[in-house]
């Protein structure tokens, strides 16, 4: 596979090598009594330069964009999607020398696989695997509160990891049964 490397567009980020967490790409999810949305958690490692910088510079065109959504000028204490994880989540190694941010969509997401084929199921993609995302990165100002957010876009799995959240694949807790016998008592 071709070394992955992100890539900007504007405020449209494909990001580098990223792992997964809270994974909601096959059905919307509501959070606390809010509209259901696709959503997931981007865990970028802080080692990925190139997608931390191309993730800066959309976060940075887009407050330049919606200047006019945030007052004709931008607040100094704006909020940004990008957060620390060695100091928001100290206690979750998932999250330790990195970045995260979450993104979400109304729209459902294309998820593909490292060949660019469609993935139908589920379970393929899930909290704990890698993969790249197309993130698109807006101003916004609702119920008082200002900054930007991340849109998700869609979603390439990459490579299987370690399930976060206990979570673990049937593949993976089982072996392969040479003989399966219908006599239980035999």
């Amino acid at each position: 596979m071709a070394k992955v490397i992100a890539k900007r567009t504007g405020t449209k980020v494909t990001t580098g090598k990223v792992r997964l967490s809270y994974a909601h790409l096959f059905e919307a999810h509501a959070i606390e009594g809010n509209e259901a949305k696709y959503s997931v958690s981007v865990i970028i490692p802080k080692t990925d330069i190139e997608t931390l910088k191309a993730i800066k510079a959309a976060v940075d065109e887009a407050k330049e964009m919606g200047k006019a959504k945030l007052g004709n000028k931008i607040p100094a204490n704006l909020k940004t999607p990008l957060r620390d994880g060695d100091a928001e989540r100290p206690d979750d190694e998932a999250y330790e020398n990195c970045y995260f941010l979450n993104a979400s969509s109304k729209n459902k997401p294309g998820v593909v696989d490292a060949y660019v084929q469609p993935i139908l199921d589920a379970t393929e993609v899930y909290s704990g695997c890698y993969g790249r995302l197309t993130l698109n990165f807006y101003a916004y100002a609702a119920s008082g509160n200002r900054g930007v957010a991340a849109g998700l876009g869609n979603v390439q799995k990459l490579e299987d990891g370690e399930p976060l959240g206990g979570f673990s694949r049937a593949e993976n807790d089982f072996d392969a049964v040479e003989e399966v016998t219908d006599d239980f008592l035999g």
